[in-house]
């Protein structure tokens, strides 16, 4: 089964309508038969193609080859953000997995990129040269080829390339500053340095802007915990619910890389997805100018 999320882009539209414009490589025909069919599960128990759907809301695809090839195909049409002859840069959503994974197995955005290079009958490798969290979305760097992942690859350790982020916390944090506190990363306490300024205050919180020096996973999220400015919508670490959405308020805003031997260098910026700008103003907080984007695909 593939798992597919809604986003504040299609708050309120029929469930047909939302299967569209998440997966516009599907047939409408072909959708009607599966809806019809009960091969879509959720949301709700009996879901019609009149259903309305709301944001957050998850639905369960079929595994099937034709189902894949339309991820494969919806994923060229939506979220291929930068692509050249050295690497490719993919958008992905909250909820997809960047590798396969345990209850990833079968989608996932490694995999949905490997089938669109099958399709274009490309005789290179794709791999992706770092990861983002399952509930964070962003761009996501891939090589073409093991000798472009390799120095990319060695870009990334070297910290060569750059990545920043944009967060909603709790609390007050200082206007800037530099988080030092170590972090466990594969059953071991490490070492981890996080920069950070304040984009915007609120009522209850506070917009931060990121860049990671290190790359410890979960790095962002135990560093924020332990300051005492959770993440918002991160349970793990003891962050307050985001308003309904099952994950947390970190986004992954832009990827920076120089020219390095063979690889020409890149900027990618990806704006704030439509689900979390949304949820801003509730917090007392007006998105900062350029940090939003309506049309990035939700899942």
């Amino acid at each position: 089964m593939h798992e597919l999320r809604f986003s504040e882009q299609e708050q309120g539209q029929t469930l047909l309508q939302a299967l569209r414009q998440q997966l516009p490589a599907a047939p409408i025909g072909y959708l009607r038969q599966l809806l019809r069919r009960g091969r879509i599960a959720g949301p709700g128990p009996n879901p019609g193609e009149d259903s309305l759907v709301q944001a957050g809301a998850v639905v369960w695809l079929p595994d099937s080859g034709r189902m894949r090839d339309i991820l494969a195909q919806s994923l060229t049409i939506r979220s291929i953000l930068l692509e050249d002859e050295s690497c490719l840069v993919v958008y992905k959503p909250a909820g997809l997995a960047v590798h396969s994974s345990l209850g990833h197995d079968q989608d996932n955005l490694t995999d949905r990129l490997r089938r669109l290079m099958e399709e274009r009958g490309v005789a290179y490798s794709v791999a992706p040269v770092h990861r983002l969290d399952i509930g964070t979305s962003g761009p996501v760097l891939f090589g073409k080829g093991r000798h472009a992942t390799r120095i990319l690859g060695r870009m990334m350790m070297d910290g060569r390339m750059e990545k920043h982020y944009l967060a909603l916390v709790a609390g007050r944090p200082p206007q800037h500053g530099r988080l030092e506190q170590p972090v466990v990363a594969k059953g071991k306490v490490r070492e981890a340095a996080t920069i950070f300024e304040v984009a915007a205050y609120g009522q209850d919180g506070a917009l931060l802007r990121l860049q990671l020096v290190t790359g410890r996973k979960h790095q962002i999220r135990q560093q924020l915990a332990a300051a005492g400015w959770p993440l918002v919508g991160d349970e793990r670490y003891g962050g307050p619910p985001l308003d309904g959405l099952q994950r947390q308020f970190l986004h992954c805003c832009e990827l920076v890389w120089p020219t390095f031997e063979s690889i020409s260098g890149g900027r990618v910026c990806c704006p704030l997805p439509a689900e979390l700008s949304a949820r801003l103003p509730q917090w007392g907080i007006e998105p900062p100018p350029g940090s939003t984007n309506r049309s990035l695909p939700g899942g």
